[in-house]
Order: C-alpha cells, then structure tokens, then sequence
C-alpha cells in the first residue's frame, strides 16, 4: 500500500468515525428509546439504547462508498448482495425488537433466516484443519456448522452487551485486528469492511464509555455480531485472504466461553435460558464490586491478547493453529473459577 492509499483509508474511517459519532449524539438528544433500570439492569438511571443505529446507519454508508468509489470485483457477486441483504433485515429486525420487543424464539428464527439467506449462496464453513486429523472436509456438516457459528456469535455479542463499553471496545478491537489480518494476507475488501466496522464503532463508543450516556441496544449488539460471524466465513471461503476460519473464534474466544460457561451453568441449574438474568462473567464480576471501566478493561486486555494471538495463529501451519487456543482456556479456566467461587460465597448465582 502507497502513503497516499494509507492516508486515503485513514481519511474515509476518520470521517466514518465523526459520522457516526455525531449520529449517535443525534439520536441520544432526539430519539427516545429509552432504556429503564430494572432488577436484571447494571446501571441506575434511564439511559437512551438507540446507538446501534448510528452504528448500522454508518455501516450501510461505508458499504454504499465501498461499492460506489471502489473496483474490487468481490462487491459485484451475488454473495456480497446477500450478505448486504441480510445484514440489514437483521439490523430492522433489531431496531423493532428495541422499539418494541420481541420473543426470544422470534428473534431466534429471524436470525436463522438471516445466516441462511447467505449460507444458500455458498457462504459456509467448508473445511477445517485439526490436529492428528489433518484437513477436514466438512461435506454437508458445513451447514449445521455455519449456521450454529452465525447464530451462536450473533447471540453471543448481544448477550455480552451488559456494561458501559464491552461490547463497542469488542467490537473496535476485534475488527482493528481482523483488517490488519485481512490487510496482511492480501486483502483489500474485507479489510476495508471491516475498517468500516472499526469506524462505525468507535463513533459510538465515545459515548457509551463509563459512565455511558447511550447504550447501543439490539440494533447494535445482534448486528455486529452477525456481520462479524459473516465476515469470518467470507473471508476464509472467498476473499483474496483465505484468513483461517478459527481467526474469528479467536478473537472473540473471551465472548464464547463466557456465553457457552453461563448457559452450561444456567441448564444445570435448571433456570430458564431464554429469560434475562445477570450471571454472566463480566456481570458478577461487576455484582461483585467491580466497575463498568475495570471489568470492561479486563475484556479487553484478554481482547487484546487474543488479537495477538490471532495475529501468530495465520503464520502457523493449519493444525497448529488450534494448539494457540490452549494458553486462553487456561486463562478462562483461573478466571471462571475465581469469579464463579466469590458468587457462590456472595449468594449471586446458585
């Protein structure tokens, strides 16, 4: 990349970032969708949760300047318009969820229709590298697969979505590292996409650092995390990169495990899975006296490491990648059981 090209890009994501930025302060001051604390709610005072659609609003803008000022002939192909397509059916369906609510199992299927939409356009997991196996062709595993990873992400960022700044920084942090990824193996589209998610996040996450004055909402959360599960698979499947699909997983290996742990936890316990509730991770961290900034800040240094480790794990050889993993499952390991232990003592979960 020339200096020239470089400032350009820097350019088009700063003007991204003061979009959706100034977007978000519009929608804080005259949008009133509000969010009112309750027994499930980390914060105390009624605080607008219409972020997100600054972030979608700026999102769409960026994609809309890619595929009008750029060449790149992956905007032209039929995947691409499915992966607009059901990016923003997921993005209306949110925005009337937070306007006026919708059934978990509701969401459940539109989500599903959403990762089929692009899944019918050959955009699937479609082999992965193990140790002591070798190259896996997955066959017609590749859809199940697909579709739990889409979902699953997509549930997982919302879920996360619980404190001043984790899932914006996620969100910022994730992204950074997948364009550099992208970057570095040759890509141009999805490095640019996802320097787009970078923009229309950190605008957001102005405001919503501690103490947030507008949270991002279903429009946000189930948004990201679809467009960032899509990413994944496009650009192992697809893109000029061919990025390892575990890059991803890694990169928001913290989110998984914290989403997978607590839904474990809650089957064993006999709760109802599909009501809310405040026993995440991160949540009875901040149950048990820590700070929206200090837990947040935690997630994101493991987010940051995790990034690290994504940047080492596409120089390695294919079934060495999944050997990377292991040093983060320790760490969640010390980290759940710590937490976990101190709840109980406190009486937070059962």
């Amino acid at each position: 990349m020339t200096i020239s090209a470089f400032l350009t890009h820097l350019g088009f994501g700063a003007a991204l970032c003061a979009l959706s930025a100034f977007l978000t302060w519009v929608l804080m001051k005259r949008v009133r969708i509000i969010d009112i604390p309750n027994e499930r709610s980390s914060h105390t005072n009624p605080t607008p949760r219409s972020g997100g659609i600054a972030i979608v609003a700026t999102f769409f803008v960026g994609l809309i300047a890619l595929w009008a000022l750029g060449d790149d002939p992956l905007l032209s192909q039929s995947y691409f318009w499915a992966f607009c397509a059901s990016a923003f059916l997921i993005a209306v369906v949110s925005i009337v969820d937070d306007l006026s609510g919708m059934s978990f199992r509701a969401k459940l299927m539109l989500q599903i229709g959403c990762a089929i939409t692009v899944m019918a356009l050959g955009v699937v997991v479609d082999q992965v590298s193990l140790p002591g196996v070798g190259v896996w062709h997955l066959g017609w595993l590749a859809y199940p697969l697909t579709l739990v990873w889409i979902v699953g992400l997509t549930n997982a960022f919302n879920f996360m979505d619980g404190i001043d700044g984790i899932s914006g920084g996620a969100a910022v942090l994730a992204a950074g590292f997948f364009a550099a990824i992208t970057f570095m193996n040759g890509s141009s589209f999805l490095y640019l996409v996802s320097l787009v998610i970078v923009a229309s996040s950190l605008g957001f996450l102005l405001w919503n650092w501690q103490p947030a004055k507008i949270f991002m909402g279903d429009s946000g959360s189930q948004f990201l995390g679809f467009v960032l599960a899509v990413l994944a698979v496009m650009a192992g499947r697809f893109d000029a990169s061919h990025v390892s699909y575990f890059v991803m997983p890694m990169l928001f290996f913290h989110y998984i495990w914290d989403t997978t742990y607590t839904l474990i936890r809650r089957l064993r316990a006999g709760e109802r899975v599909t009501e809310a509730h405040r026993s995440h991770l991160y949540q009875l961290m901040n149950r048990l006296g820590l700070s929206h900034a200090r837990v947040t800040g935690i997630y994101l240094s493991i987010g940051t490491l995790q990034g690290l480790a994504a940047l080492l794990l596409v120089q390695l050889q294919g079934e060495l990648r999944i050997l990377l993993f292991v040093p983060f499952i320790a760490l969640q390991l010390f980290l759940t059981i710590g937490v976990t232990r101190r709840a109980r003592t406190a009486g937070l979960i059962a």
